[in-house]
């Protein structure tokens, strides 16, 4: 049989193997002929009894779809003869393969006869030339197709003559497909001429020049004259086929500099323009973007005037990426963070954006500001309806999903900042959403500080820091091995992240402790130790505050080891730097049988008080994801109880101007911090409250003063960085609690990662392509890409596309063969090279790494 009977068979045979009965509409009875080549196939008629054949008029004969033998009947006038004729083939539950044609009829699903036999199987309603054009296509362009179907009346004979002229054919039918051989269709052709004017010496030598230009003008719609040259061809497709792009995704009026370009003229040409364009795009990108920047430069069109909110979503050209973003710093300096993020969410991937991983780390800002502007609008609504109680105020920061997040949000924001290696384009968004999240920040440390005073500085049904030992830990340490992890200045929201990073290991939970006054570490470190649930108070030693437990002063970090040692003579204390470093056979002869084991971390603080407010920014976030690696180790080693907590929080946010400043009540001063005075007498400065060390339950003669706000005393420091005072964001404190059931052990993994990073790196930004690759057994699997510098944390996972992303945890799922863009960011700018490491979430097992990476900033 010729090719246009077998692709016609082939489609009826898909169709019947799908929906069993396909009942064939030919209003013009074109397909005819096809029947009859079905019939001459297999002639065999249907056996009946001779009173069957004499009152059934229409006849049933096998005949061959493809390769599928099917039951054919025809319709000769009478659909209830056909309906009699087919009932006995399909009273079952699964029929054989049943073809019913009928010539001559339009069909009519409102009067149809054959309704139940349409509805459980399909109806066919084929065009003739569209068919055609789909078997000439193995042999011809669209332009050629174009002159050969151009009669008004061709028979499905003619169409077969034409098919067969091409199958028989010596010579090659399309000299395109010939010269362009990797062109899978008529939109690659286009695309490969486009990109490589080198060939158009072989589109002359082998004349098909007209053939080029039959293509343009039938699918696209620009008629080109024989005469014109193929250069000149080139330039005038090239501005056809990107400004017909751009003018169809326009939703306002086209400007005034490309009014006199041509446009296409129907719905197909369109389409077909929009297909070429993105398969020039995507296969050419380097000549594309040379050809893009060019006409849009010719045309002015970024200085056009065009409304951002009128361009569409192809971003045709690269200016289009770039006002929008310009676009949504106006929208979210005026609060509109729904419109804003509608546009990030849009515009963040494009053509454009993923090419330049500095403008991909811009966009996420926009989504971050956005994030934090509606958060701050929410709880910005729950303070005015806060009760007056100091619980109320606890429980509603620290209750899941509570107000920690907009904290939690603009952490995340603002160390993004911190880390790109561009000025943020969307800074008055960026400037608004500070001054908001601070005001924010500063009515809720007013009214909790109203709320504690009301209630004489005690906060009902809390867990105080002073019992966490002893309530968590102690109980704990006679049983089994357990880990006790004391992080200096993790706030409540950073617990809140180290515990999505966490949960997979076992039974987790996080709830929350309010920290011992003043919030600084001497006081709040000592509050964590064996005894201080019983005689935990403050005194002056030698002009200094000083924490005592059964009577032992505490005033440093080895005063503290003393007492612990006392307690727990076989206990393990480490730092969290030195522990991350110890080999497994090192970890376990450090270990040994000891029943506690302490890490001790003091990064976060160390970076705030620095003064560097950009490196700390930076670097903070690292700390989280190493602490959590410390405890998939010590889960590894077999230590079934983990608890994680802090000796305070911290505020971070914008720097405190002489506006913010408070003078020292002076008098007689024992210490005076940014956010607490410690002393005797004295006056209370407008902004602040006094308390005596009665008040808060303390056997001692000293008053404590404390900031009502977020104002800071005259005193040393920083001036972003602070903690000692009252606000939420320093007194609440994580206490995680994990339960690990069983040794983790790091198994041989059953699918690998395949990872597409760049030969070197020169921004802070980094894009990179993963893979999942497996067996066939293989599912999504969720793995957390970082970059590492030997054994240390330099960079994270901040966004990722066709991904489920967590930007909490740093972890995305990947699904088997899908390729998924993520963009990291680099943390540490002094290292030679780094390596993208993409690991298992819960056992750090590597399921995939990259060679060194040269790190070359600056270059």
């Amino acid at each position: 049989m010729h090719p246009l009977h077998t692709y016609i068979s082939t489609n009826l045979a898909e169709k019947l193997r799908a929906r069993r009965v396909v009942v064939w509409y030919d209003p013009r009875s074109e397909f005819a002929p096809f029947i009859e080549e079905l019939q001459s196939v297999s002639p065999q008629r249907h056996r009946g009894t001779e009173e069957e054949k004499q009152s059934i008029k229409t006849s049933v004969s096998l005949c061959l779809c493809g390769d599928l033998p099917t039951a054919l009947t025809c319709y000769t006038g009478s659909f209830f003869a056909v309906r009699f004729a087919v009932e006995p083939l399909v009273d079952t539950a699964q029929p054989a393969p049943l073809l019913i044609y009928i010539p001559g009829e339009t069909y009519d699903p409102r009067r149809s006869v054959l309704l139940e036999l349409e509805k459980g199987g399909t109806t066919y309603e084929p065009q003739l030339k569209r068919l055609a054009r789909n078997v000439l296509r193995q042999f011809h362009t669209d332009g050629v197709i174009d002159e050969l179907l151009a009669a008004e009346r061709l028979a499905y004979r003619d169409i077969v003559t034409l098919v067969q002229q091409a199958q028989s054919s010596d010579q090659q039918s399309s000299m395109l497909k010939l010269i362009f051989l990797q062109a899978r269709d008529n939109a690659g052709l286009i695309a490969a001429w486009l990109a490589t004017p080198a060939s158009d010496e072989a589109l002359i030598a082998k004349a098909a020049l007209v053939e080029l230009y039959k293509l343009v003008s039938s699918r696209l719609g620009l008629a080109l004259e024989p005469t014109v040259s193929l250069p000149e061809a080139r330039s005038r497709l090239l501005r056809y086929l990107l400004i017909g792009e751009f003018r169809a995704d326009l939703s306002g009026p086209a400007p005034l500099s490309i009014s006199m370009i041509p446009t296409p003229t129907d719905k197909d040409q369109l389409s077909f323009v929009r297909e070429v364009a993105a398969t020039f795009r995507h296969g050419y990108p380097e000549r594309y973007i040379e050809h893009s920047d060019r006409i849009e430069a010719e045309l002015s069109l970024a200085s056009a005037g065009i409304d951002p909110l009128q361009l569409g979503t192809i971003d045709t050209f690269r200016f289009e990426e770039q006002v929008l973003l310009t676009c949504c710093d106006g929208l979210l300096a005026e609060r509109q963070y729904d419109q804003a993020l509608r546009i990030a969410e849009q515009r963040s991937r494009n053509f454009w954006v993923d090419r330049e991983p500095r403008r991909r780390a811009q966009w996420q800002v926009c989504q971050l500001i956005g994030e934090l502007g509606l958060a701050c609008a929410a709880v910005s609504d729950e303070l005015d309806r806060i009760g007056s109680k100091p619980t109320d105020w606890f429980s509603a920061y620290a209750r899941e999903g509570g107000w920690y997040r907009i904290d939690q949000l603009q952490r995340q924001l603002e160390t993004w900042v911190a880390d790109l290696d561009d000025e943020p384009v969307l800074a008055y968004g960026l400037a608004q959403v500070r001054q908001i999240h601070d005001r924010l920040a500063q009515r809720m440390a007013e009214g909790f500080t109203r709320a504690l005073r009301a209630a004489r500085w005690h906060v009902e049904g809390v867990r105080a820091q002073s019992s966490i030992y002893a309530q968590l830990v102690a109980p704990r340490v006679s049983s089994a091995p357990t880990a006790y992890i004391l992080v200096d200045a993790l706030r409540y929201e950073m617990g809140e992240e180290l515990g999505r990073q966490l949960a997979p290991l076992g039974e987790l939970s996080c709830t929350p402790a309010l920290g011992s006054l003043p919030s600084i570490t001497r006081v709040g470190m000592a509050a964590l130790l064996p005894g201080a649930s019983q005689s935990f108070t403050l005194s002056e030693e030698r002009g200094k505050l000083v924490p005592q437990i059964e009577q032992v002063p505490l005033p440093d970090l080895a005063a503290r080891q003393r007492l612990f040692k006392a307690h727990v003579p076989q206990l393990v204390d480490i730092e969290l730097g030195d522990f991350l470093a110890l080999t497994p056979k090192r970890l376990a002869a450090q270990l040994g049988t000891a029943p506690l084991i302490v890490i001790r971390s003091q990064e976060i603080d160390s970076l705030g008080e620095s003064g560097s407010t950009m490196l700390a920014r930076q670097v903070m976030g690292t700390i989280i994801g190493n602490v959590a690696r410390a405890v998939r180790k010590l889960a590894g080693a077999g230590v079934e109880h983990i608890v994680i907590t802090a000796d305070h929080g911290h505020l971070f946010a914008v720097e405190r101007g002489d506006d913010m400043k408070i003078e020292s009540p002076g008098h007689e001063p024992v210490e005076l911090h940014r956010r607490c005075w410690v002393g005797r007498g004295g006056s209370t400065p407008p902004g602040t409250v006094r308390v005596s060390g009665a008040e808060l339950g303390y056997a001692s003669d000293l008053d404590f003063v404390f900031p009502s706000g977020l104002g800071v005393f005259r005193a040393g420091g920083g001036l972003a960085y602070h903690h000692g005072g009252l606000s939420l964001q320093e007194l609440v404190l994580p206490v995680l609690q994990l339960r690990v059931p069983r040794k983790v052990s790091a198994r041989p993994p059953d699918a690998t990662v395949i990872i597409q990073a760049p030969e070197a790196i020169r921004t802070r930004a980094i894009g990179v392509k993963l893979t999942l690759a497996g067996n066939l057994f293989t599912e999504a699997t969720t793995v957390r890409p970082v970059l590492l510098a030997g054994s240390e944390q330099v960079g994270y996972a901040g966004m990722a596309d066709k991904g489920d992303f967590d930007r909490t945890t740093g972890c995305v799922t990947l699904q088997p063969g899908i390729e998924v863009h993520v963009g990291m960011m680099l943390t540490r700018d002094e290292i030679p090279c780094v390596r993208v490491v993409v690991q298992n979430p819960l056992t750090d097992a590597v399921l995939g790494q990259t060679d060194e990476i040269r790190v070359e900033l600056g270059m």
